[in-house]
């Protein structure tokens, strides 16, 4: 069935090409391999495939970032031999994945004013500190902090993944997302950079959603707290009396 929606996508790319040969009044087309991820149990990641068409030569970046929240960043001081939490911060407007796919060094085609402007590269997030946060005045280095766990979880990619064209104008990249990836709606933006400035762009949305029993579960968490609060702790005594029976029994 993907292998099939695959060559779909790429028949219909190809078409395109062939019945819009004037490029400059055209915009760039995108299509994915799943327009869902679908999370079940036993999730280990996926690969989502990602395929487009220029309008007109120039080089392509993707970016695919979200969902958007915020973060809590703490800092650890030794405290008497012991490591402890000390200072923290709120950075607002994060998102929980961050991702790129290029046909080449950003560096080789990317302005920097373009790269700021619509903040493609890690180092051009704009997230910030919340209201409540404003008294920490050295925040830079629990933004690096961020960017260092976000890594390390594998959420975030400071370099680009590979984008190959198969003709002309018509591209494919491959975005992997891991196991611990956040439900949510993500943005795919598309950038095509031609003689240093954007030439084109195009944004679409993908949907990050859970399945089955995780899904009900998930859902059930959300809308009634109090009541999955009070069930995971009747659960969970109900596991150590369990527990503590068998080995009494042993």
């Amino acid at each position: 069935m993907m292998a099939w929606r695959t060559l779909s996508i790429i028949f219909t790319l190809m078409i395109s090409v062939i019945l819009v040969p004037n490029a400059k009044a055209a915009e760039i087309t995108v299509d994915l391999s799943d327009p869902v991820v679908q999370i079940t149990a036993g999730f280990a990641g996926t690969e989502l495939s990602v395929y487009g068409v220029a309008p007109g030569p120039g080089d392509v970046v993707v970016v695919v970032r979200g969902p958007i929240q915020d973060e809590i960043v703490r800092k650890k001081d030794k405290v008497m031999g012991v490591w402890v939490n000390k200072d923290e911060i709120t950075l607002e407007d994060v998102p929980a994945f961050y991702v790129m796919a290029s046909n080449r060094s950003l560096d080789e085609f990317l302005p920097g004013g373009i790269a700021n402007i619509h903040q493609i590269g890690l180092e051009n997030i704009q997230f910030h500190p919340a209201k409540g946060s404003a008294e920490i005045k050295d925040w830079d280095h629990f933004r690096h902090a961020l960017l260092r766990n976000k890594q390390k979880q594998g959420l975030y990619k400071w370099d680009p993944q590979p984008l190959i064209f198969l003709g002309n104008r018509l591209f494919r990249t491959k975005i992997n997302f891991p196991a611990n990836v956040s439900v949510g709606t993500f943005g795919i933006e598309v950038y095509l950079v031609r003689k240093g400035k954007l030439a084109a762009f195009h944004t679409t949305l993908l949907n990050v959603r859970k399945f089955g029993i995780e899904a009900s579960v998930y859902d059930f968490s959300h809308r009634h707290s109090f009541a999955y609060g009070i069930l995971a702790v009747i659960i969970a005594c109900f596991a150590g009396w369990a527990a503590n029976a068998a080995f009494r029994k042993a």
